[in-house]
């Protein structure tokens, strides 16, 4: 039986000595109760009034009403109030809250007609005389200064004018006018509380420079559960834009071991949340100014427990933030990747690690255009142009804890078909669909990996959606069948803007839009009309209409009648525009009183305007949803279609787009910066709960070089997802266009990659059903160690690989970082390589394996085209590394590579190995598919082996082993089923027992 919400009450529900007398005396007459009930009436008014006019009512009984109401949350008394002298203009009103979140509390008593009155004053606020003013901006040092007039052309009276500080700087970013000490824009007016959450009313106390002003705002904690809140702030009055995706569940958890607390204090506008473990506070919005709410202008400031802070995108930048003065716009753009301007995605997520590894992550889910600034502090700025301050905090306290408290709330990222972890080919304009087939026809006969062909909008007729071209990619359906009957797969672009200049009749694409009215409206209530790539103009579906799901699932379908196609790419989805608005009329002026720092003259650049019509409102508040719309409404026709996993990967995203879709990195150039700038971004879109990514190998925009593709290809075939693919105007890239040495660097590189394919389906189905990251910086396995955090030139797989790829120009060679306390060895032959120091690698070296890991591997056939469709019925391969204690795990998650829901109908498998000393074992944690053979064990690092044991029988023919004295190396050849547990034990030669362990 759960309990109920209790509100407060002014009296107490016990029955007083009036009822009981009334009780008592049944057989009194009616004339003598009455006189008597009027009497009791008299003696309770002298003694409510007498108490609440003398502060024994109004503050004890009050106290004592709480707690007789709330029995099972008094744990401690109240806390004090920090006490801090003002001027007599300027005493605050103190409300409070205590530390431990258990009582609530108005010190002023709010019964006073008083204060209740000068409460409800709108818009009056006390002058400060400059003395006051100077004396309260003395004590704010340049490295706390938070800007108070960030829309630019900042001057002193301005400044003056909104009680904030003003005084000039050389140093670079610093503002001029910034917030005092004690900035009082709101005060807290109410504050009530129970175990889930807590509501607090302020209201506003001084005009903040933007029009629109909300009166009376509120502010909604809700303890999602131990690790997760939420603070929602909010009009009061009037509602307001809200994202409606990502859905998220808001039904709270449980609360056992609550991670957190969260201080709210009268004096000061804001709260702190502040972690149970340490008491560090980890997010402090009070006394800091900056909480602006206003219609189209909302901003709140913080000041964090680190400055290593990581995410904040999508952004060409170091995967670790600088908070030297840096702002950044976050509005989806079509722009070809560069520092210092938004892209194509929005992710106001981030992730704070302090230098002892705890960490902590913060989101504001909001759609409109938004800047962020970081600062030395350190502190964090959101300023948002519209909707509400919906912010949620994960309290990790590891690095991977915060990421799947994130994904967690805003989507688990989906599960890939076993096929798309291949590799992909395409290009922008092969020409023909005979050019298509020379080229995936001599890749596959040169013996490059690879299961995916891809098409550009070249393939369609005018560049319109569901046709293709009948003369230059005649026999499209056929090759399509040609693909499938090899095990291949095929992937064709679907842009979201529909050709509008057809004649009636002839395009079912846009005639059945129209009549099931799903294209965005103009303000006038008209189709709105842009123009991308198709010839004549273009309209653009309204992925948020009720209808427009039903429209997609009938275009694709009619589509995949004719072209059997197995995933979708979905690009321009920003949505992008070649005009700043419509082809016929003009845009709504964009009044907004701070323009984001976009670079852009106006939010609608090569976009739609901003007032144009959703269903479910204006373009403005919808801009950065447009893509995630358009995602849903594809992943639920695929599955529709298919019956199988979608797989969808687009340009533009947004907060919990992993959970439908991956991400490539958009339209990068074939340069050595861009190649190394890929990483990054690998990570923090880990990060963002969306590990299905990757970028154009060798580039796309640009002629590429054989070394840079080379080594491009030696780092992009361990992307997760990994595609070639170049522009128009460019260069054939792919292998063998580029000749023998691409040709050989790609097929060993991608060879090595299906080799590990098992490994990485692993982590991507911990991804999908714990919230793991696939792709992660060097630091998740080692938060604690600070020389880690600024690594972004290497990247992990999972726990136990590492990859660092050579990226410099002219170069055979490279320096990588390699981590303790594990030793650390080179995957292809098993040869020590280095623990705790950077060493010099060569390109054979670049892939290694840490210590404590069994990895599940698969050899691609050495003859013949190589696919997943061919590597997965081949038998598997075990390879353990010991660590420093001689143990080891892993574990293998295996189904039919493309069902839905698999794993939730429970049809898959699942296998675990434990090392120990000289025995390996497996484990079966659950046999539902049929999982290969098992034909080779090699295990790291060992002194000369004598004998071999298989389920406590002598290894003898069929099984062998072999050990390699110049690496180290034991190799068992085993058949051994995996559906039942086995063991596997050795032993060693007398004279090489001792000190084995660091015999390297």
């Amino acid at each position: 039986m759960t309990k109920k919400k209790i509100k407060y009450q002014r009296f107490s529900e016990r029955r007083n000595i009036f009822q009981r007398i009334w009780e008592h005396l049944p057989g009194l007459g009616s004339g003598m109760l009455g006189v008597a009930l009027v009497c009791a009436l008299c003696v309770g008014a002298w003694w409510a009034v007498g108490g609440a006019v003398g502060g024994t009512w109004g503050e004890e009984h009050y106290r004592k009403l709480w707690e007789r109401t709330h029995p099972d949350t008094i744990k401690k008394p109240l806390s004090p109030l920090p006490y801090e002298k003002f001027p007599p203009q300027q005493v605050p009103e103190y409300r409070y809250h205590d530390h431990n979140n258990l009582s609530t509390k108005n010190k002023s008593n709010a019964t006073d007609p008083r204060k209740k009155a000068e409460l409800n004053k709108k818009n009056v606020y006390p002058d400060r005389t400059a003395e006051i003013l100077q004396d309260m901006c003395s004590k704010v040092d340049e490295i706390n200064r938070f800007d108070c007039f960030p829309q630019g052309n900042a001057n002193e009276k301005d400044c003056n004018k909104r009680g904030c500080c003003w005084k000039s700087t050389d140093a670079h970013g610093v503002p001029y006018c910034f917030y005092p000490s004690h900035f009082d824009s709101f005060r807290f007016i109410n504050m009530t509380e129970d175990k889930h959450g807590m509501n607090v009313y302020m209201e506003k106390v001084r005009p903040s420079g933007y029009p629109g002003d909300f009166e009376l705002a509120r502010m909604d904690f809700k303890y999602l559960s131990d690790d997760c809140l939420q603070i929602k702030i909010y009009d009061a009055e009037h509602k307001r834009f809200e994202p409606p995706q990502p859905e998220i569940m808001m039904v709270p958890k449980p609360l056992s071991k609550q991670k957190y607390r969260v201080q709210v204090d009268g004096g000061f506008i804001g709260f702190k949340i502040i972690r149970n473990s340490d008491n560090v506070t980890i997010i402090n919005t009070q006394d800091i100014g900056g909480l602006i709410l206003s219609d189209k202008f909302l901003q709140i400031s913080a000041v964090l427990s680190t400055s290593h802070i990581f995410g904040l995108g999508e952004k060409r930048a170091r995967f670790m933030n600088s908070v030297n003065w840096n702002t950044f716009a976050l509005f989806n753009r079509d722009r070809a990747p560069t520092e210092g301007v938004n892209l194509y995605g929005t992710h106001p997520f981030y992730l704070a690690v302090e230098h002892d590894g705890k960490s902590h992550g913060m989101l504001l889910l909001n759609s409109n255009a938004m800047d962020i600034v970081l600062q030395p502090t350190p502190g964090i700025t959101y300023r948002t142009t519209g909707g509400i301050l919906n912010l949620f905090v994960f309290v990790g306290p590891a690095p991977k804890d915060v990421v799947a408290q994130y994904t967690e709330l805003v989507g688990r990222p989906f599960m890939p078909p076993y096929w798309a972890l291949g590799f992909h080919l395409s290009r922008y304009n092969y020409g023909s669909l005979n050019a298509t087939r020379q080229i995936w026809k001599a890749n596959r006969d040169a013996g490059i990996p690879f299961d995916v062909q891809w098409n550009d909008i070249d393939y369609m007729h005018d560049n319109n959606d569901f046709t293709y071209d009948k003369v230059n990619y005649a026999g499209l359906p056929e090759f399509v069948k040609e693909l499938h009957n090899e095990g291949m797969h095929y992937i064709m672009i679907i842009d979201p803007g529909i050709g509008e200049s057809l004649k009636p009749g002839t395009y079912a694409a846009y005639d059945r839009g129209v009549e099931m009215d799903i294209f965005v409206k103009n303000s006038t209530n008209q189709i709105f009309v842009g123009q991308v790539w198709n010839k004549g103009h273009t309209v653009f579906p309204d992925f948020t209409h009720p209808n427009a799901t039903s429209y997609w699932v009938e275009m694709m379908t009619d589509y995949h009648r004719q072209v059997p196609y197995d995933g979708v790419w979905i690009d321009m989805n920003e949505p992008s525009n070649f005009l700043d608005g419509p082809v016929f009329g003009t845009c709504a002026p964009e009044t907004i009183p701070y323009r984001p720092r976009t670079s852009d003259p106006q939010l609608r650049t090569h976009t739609l305007c901003m007032d144009a019509k959703h269903f479910l409102g204006e373009h403005y508040d919808l801009h950065n949803l447009y893509a995630m719309s358009e995602a849903i409404a594809t992943n639920f026709a695929l599955a529709e279609i298919r019956g199988k996993r979608p797989f969808i990967i687009s340009r533009a995203t947004f907060v919990g787009f992993g959970r439908y879709a991956g991400h490539w990195s958009g339209d990068i150039a074939s340069d050595w910066h861009d190649m190394r700038m890929t990483i990054p971004e690998l990570l923090s879109f880990s990060l963002f709960g969306i590990p299905m990514m990757g970028a154009d190998i060798c580039g796309f925009n640009r002629d590429t070089t054989v070394e840079l593709c080379k080594r491009w290809m030696q780092l992009g075939a361990f992307y997760p997802f990994s595609r070639n693919h170049n522009t128009i105007d460019a260069k054939a890239q792919d292998p063998v266009s580029l000749g023998p040495d691409v040709v050989e660097a790609s097929r060993k590189a991608l060879r090595l990659r299906y080799e590990i394919l098992p490994y990485y389906y692993t982590l991507f189905w911990r991804a999908h059903v714990f919230g793991d990251t696939v792709i992660r910086p060097l630091f998740f396995e080692a938060p604690e160690q600070n020389n880690l955090h600024d690594i972004d030139d290497q990247f992990m797989i999972g726990p136990y690989i590492m990859v660092t790829p050579i990226l410099q120009q002219n170069s055979v060679v490279t320096r990588g970082v390699f981590p303790p306390p594990q030793c650390w060895y080179n995957i292809l032959d098993g040869q020590f390589l280095a623990v705790d120091k950077s060493l010099e690698l060569t390109e054979n070296e670049t892939v290694s394996v840490k210590g404590g890991g069994i990895i599940p591997l698969q050899a691609p056939p050495t003859q013949g085209p190589v696919s997943t469709h061919v590597t997965r019925s081949a038998p598997l391969q075990l390879l353990a590394v010991p660590d420093l204690s001689l143990r080891a795990e892993g574990e293998l998650y295996w189904d039919d590579g493309d069902s839905l829901n698999s794993y939730e109908e429970k049809k898959y498998s699942h296998i675990q190995f434990m090392l120990n000393g000289t025995e390996l074992q497996s484990s079966v944690q659950w046999w539902g598919y049929g999982v290969p053979t098992l034909n080779k064990i090699t295990i790291l690092n060992q002194p000369a082996v004598k004998v071999v044991a298989i389920n406590d029988q002598p290894c003898i023919k069929p099984c062998e082993f072999t050990y390699l004295n110049k690496t180290r190396v034991l190799v068992v050849n085993v058949n051994l089923s995996l559906d039942k547990p086995f063991t596997v034990k050795w032993s060693y030669k007398p004279k090489q027992n001792r000190n084995w362990s660091i015999g390297w």
